[in-house]
């Protein structure tokens, strides 16, 4: 896995080198003197949104794939002439491609604001400060935030902050980035999931999915995790979500030959929760019941009653329902 180049490190901008410093006064004051003073109004953001102008799509060398960053979208919430108390502030659109030859048709996308890169960034500086040494980051401002100019020059920054994050071994395997890809969604389709709103959360959890796959490794922890959260989460209820065998066949092809002897207590349910979802569909189950009967001949017990969700929730506890 390539990660994408990283952008030039803007010049204006000053750099923050302590993550304390990114509010301290200097620090804001010096964001504030790098915006330029705007003559007319900006067109960019007469309808409260940003958005890139197109490029040319450049292929990675051939036989490779690229691991893409890209703001191509921001807005500015809560949108004019909502709730006028509340203070307004920038979402960027966030998306993520695993480009080849030709371009990911199937990106991931999430939202985030400046504070959340901040605190991705303070984080890894704390934890690793080696690894971020000299690392750019813009500072924060007082005035100016909605600016099409700092949008963009932010959007650079951001980009070129995570695509060095993921192509750094210590810096993409942290809680810290994991936290910054998928709490936001995760704890929300959790919530969905407590409230049986599974067609809600289900959309959510397949999008954290693809996120992750793109970034980690196959069978790698988080991804892992995430897939068997989508595959309870599609069979939870009476009657199975329309994905919900195509979530599970990949499972457990994923499963098949995994070593990290800490994920047994997931394969074990999910081998369970698929042989029940193949007979609510009529299909043949003895292809899942004879790798139980093999485990079982290896001394492994695989007649507990833990559900899958539960087995999720012993690893990584969440608020939906066991």
């Amino acid at each position: 896995m390539h990660a994408a180049m990283q952008k030039q490190q803007l010049p204006h901008v000053p750099s923050v080198e302590d993550p304390d410093d990114l509010e301290s006064p200097i620090g804001i004051e010096a964001g504030v003197l790098a915006i330029q003073p705007q003559t007319g109004g900006d067109k960019t953001l007469q309808k409260g949104f940003w958005e890139r102008p197109p490029t040319t799509y450049q292929a990675p060398t051939e036989g490779t794939t690229m691991l893409r960053f890209e703001i191509l979208l921001a807005r500015i919430m809560p949108p004019e002439g909502e709730d006028p108390k509340m203070k307004r502030y920038v979402v960027y659109n966030l998306s993520v491609r695993q480009d080849s030859s030709s371009v990911d048709t199937q990106p991931a996308t999430i939202e985030r604001r400046y504070t959340d890169f901040r605190e991705l960034y303070a984080a890894l500086r704390q934890q690793f400060p080696n690894a971020m040494t000299n690392k750019y980051f813009p500072s924060k401002v007082l005035m100016g935030n909605f600016s099409s100019d700092l949008i963009a020059e932010r959007s650079d920054a951001f980009e070129a902050f995570l695509t060095y994050v993921a192509g750094h071994h210590l810096l993409r395997d942290s809680p810290a980035f994991l936290h910054f890809l998928q709490d936001q969604e995760l704890s929300q389709a959790c919530q969905f999931l407590d409230e049986r709103r599974n067609e809600l959360a289900i959309p959510m959890l397949e999008n954290c999915f693809r996120l992750l796959n793109k970034i980690f490794m196959d069978r790698s922890r988080p991804v892992l995790l995430i897939l068997c959260r989508l595959v309870a989460a599609c069979t939870n209820s009476p009657v199975p979500h329309h994905s919900a065998e195509r979530w599970a066949l990949l499972a457990l092809a994923r499963f098949d030959t995994l070593c990290d002897i800490d994920l047994l207590a997931l394969y074990i349910p999910l081998l369970h929760t698929c042989a029940h979802l193949w007979w609510q569909r009529g299909q043949d189950q003895k292809p899942i019941t004879d790798r139980l009967t093999d485990m079982t001949k290896k001394g492994i017990n695989t007649t507990n009653t833990t559900t899958l969700m539960q087995a999720i929730h012993k690893i990584d506890p969440r608020t939906e329902t066991m």
